[in-house]
């Protein structure tokens, strides 16, 4: 649980304060983004700008007591739906950021499609047995779990083993697995880097256990944008293509994210200018 110096605060002196508070967690999109609007917050619009790395979950509930002001990474309408029904009428929705996201399971190439290219196929004895009746998952908190603990049920995997851990975690399982030629399956999502750099597929999910097309909200405070107006303003703008996201990803493991979006900024001035255009 994270404390907030503003927890106690009015808007008024938040505002007066010109620090913003942003919730995040450490995936791969949501540090890409949530960089990009730290850095043109702070050096376009005079702001100071407050990261809060926490649970997604905790991050909801943040925003809805007014702890945090924004949050960058609200899966909508299914991944999170079980956290905004709860707290919707404690948020504001600031609009879309990028859509056309996935959540699903994703295997290596070299695992044969014959044998593994649908969820159900993990009920196959044989299947079970090369994975170790295991799916490697992230932080618990996530929606992209809660979606897997569904899809066991829906799939009848009793013998599945759920298995939590973060994204790192995730990843470090799969390129070990990779490196030995193993069977794995691992929650994953889009956009993820992890699709440039390994070569993975997704297992077909007829039940729709995991879900559709989503898109990727901010979600602000009550009274963000009457405390805020320039930054609100900017955010509602801000929607950046899926592809620019995966490739300031890709790039940022081999640099930083925030170095990344520094050159982002940098080589796309026309779309700043349209996300400032309101804030000025």
């Amino acid at each position: 649980m994270f404390v907030s110096a503003v927890a106690g605060a009015t808007g008024v002196q938040a505002a007066d304060q010109k620090t913003i508070k942003i919730g995040w967690t450490a995936w791969s999109d949501a540090e890409a983004v949530t960089n990009i609007a730290k850095q043109l917050l702070e050096q376009r619009l005079g702001y100071k700008v407050e990261l809060v790395m926490t649970d997604i979950g905790l991050q909801y509930q943040g925003v809805a007591k007014k702890q945090l002001d924004v949050m960058l990474m609200a899966w909508l309408p299914n991944t999170h739906k079980a956290y905004w029904d709860k707290l919707n009428g404690e948020l504001v929705d600031l609009g879309i950021l990028y859509d056309n996201a996935k959540l699903g399971w994703a295997v290596p190439d070299y695992v044969p499609a014959s044998e593994l290219s649908s969820i159900s196929d993990l009920n196959k004895p044989e299947v079970a047995k090369k994975l170790k009746s295991q799916v490697q998952g992230i932080d618990p908190g996530a929606g992209l779990m809660r979606a897997s603990e569904q899809a066991l049920k829906d799939y009848s995997l009793t013998g599945y083993d759920l298995r939590t851990g973060s994204d790192a975690a995730m990843i470090v399982a799969l390129d070990r697995a990779m490196a030995r030629k193993d069977w794995i399956v691992v929650t994953t999502w889009n956009p993820h880097w992890m699709f440039s750099k390994y070569k993975v597929r997704y297992l077909e999910d007829p039940k729709k256990s995991l879900g559709g097309a989503e898109a990727i909200h901010a979600i602000g405070r009550k009274g963000f944008d009457q405390d805020f107006p320039k930054a609100a303003a900017f955010i509602k703008n801000f929607k950046i293509p899926l592809s620019d996201l995966e490739g300031i990803m890709a790039k940022a493991k081999e640099s930083s994210y925030e170095k990344e979006a520094t050159a982002y900024i940098a080589s796309h001035p026309e779309m700043v200018a349209a996300w400032l255009k309101d804030a000025q």
